[in-house]
């Protein structure tokens, strides 16, 4: 190498080197996938599920990467390992606040636990987004949601059709805690009490979304209550833990959920569940960052942005309404 060329080839590992500390490496989320970490260039906005053990949060994130193309900004998409994780969500909430976003997209286990950390996003101007179960508070200025007190309510009116109208039937609900959680366990308490009297709700448990807690749970339900009729499970999780209650009981309950995921659909069609309320999770996802975006613009949101809902069960689950919303 000559006099010349040797600075010259310094000169460039170093640039080389520049360039490599300034580009952007993939970081892991607590959910074991890669995003991009945030690099300034976009608004960032992390999206903060319940959990990620359910294919529903994996279809919501699906629907916020898809807003976060379309929008041009920086988005992670994080969760507990479980729905009963309160403060591992506290701490991912704490995590993103310390990064400065320019708005955070939630979905809250616990509002009331998170309380001081929506206080500290609001005194710094960063925007909330409640999503799916939303935030039980004050401080968002909007929530991309189902609305659950209708959709139980549907649930309650299929299920009554189902067992004609009379009969004993429980609830395995995924919390209390969570705006999802209230909302779905109310709105079948209230419809049923109101248009179904001769419909008795014998108990109502909580699984925390959990396979093994729910059918625990499940099971003992059924073995406290020989004339059960009915059983409603409040989300995917609880679904699945009546589904699997079920394995190891020879009498014929009518079962209900809520959600769309492969076990539950799986169910529906060898005809172990009669039918399921399915959300819209892709869309909810995409909402959540869409309305971020409009509130990091100073935009005037609506309180509440209702997604879809619908049941679905052997008749129509193959439909052009209803089968892309199966996951």
């Amino acid at each position: 190498m000559n006099r010349f060329c040797a600075p010259l080839a310094g000169l460039l590992a170093l640039l080389l080197a520049l360039a490599g500390c300034n580009s952007a490496t993939p970081s892991a989320t607590t959910s074991g996938g890669v995003t991009p970490t945030p690099t300034g260039a976009k608004p960032y906005i992390p999206v903060i599920s319940k959990g990620f053990q359910h294919q529903f949060w994996q279809a919501v994130r699906v629907g916020a990467e898809r807003a976060a193309t379309e929008f041009n900004v920086s988005i992670t998409f994080e969760g507990p390992a479980n729905e009963a994780q309160v403060d591992r969500q506290i701490e991912l909430l704490q995590t993103a606040l310390d990064k400065r976003p320019a708005a955070i997209c939630l979905a809250a286990i616990d509002s009331q636990a998170l309380t001081p950390l929506l206080e500290r996003a609001q005194a710094a101007g960063i925007p909330i987004i409640g999503f799916d179960s939303g935030v039980d508070s004050n401080i968002p200025v909007t929530t991309a949601a189902t609305d659950n007190l209708a959709a139980a309510s549907l649930a309650v009116d299929k299920l009554a059709e189902l067992i004609g109208g009379t009969g004993e039937v429980a609830v395995i609900a995924h919390d209390e805690t969570s705006r999802s959680g209230i909302d779905r366990r109310d709105g079948f308490l209230n419809r049923m009490k109101t248009k179904y009297p001769q419909i008795t709700i014998v108990d109502v448990q909580y699984g925390g979304g959990d396979h093994a807690k729910s059918a625990a749970l499940a099971t003992a339900i059924i073995q406290a209550h020989p004339n059960l009729k009915g059983l409603f499970g409040t989300n995917e999780g609880s679904s699945i833990g009546i589904i699997n209650a079920l394995k190891t009981h020879t009498g014929k309950l009518v079962v209900v959920g809520f959600d769309s995921g492969q076990a539950q659909t799986d169910a529906i069609r060898s005809g172990v569940m009669a039918g399921a309320i399915t959300q819209d999770p892709i869309d909810i996802g995409y909402r959540c960052v869409e309305a971020a975006v409009k509130a990091i613009k100073g935009e005037t949101l609506p309180k509440t942005i209702n997604t879809s809902f619908h049941w679905y069960d052997q008749t129509n689950m193959d439909s052009a309404t209803i089968k892309p919303l199966l996951y």
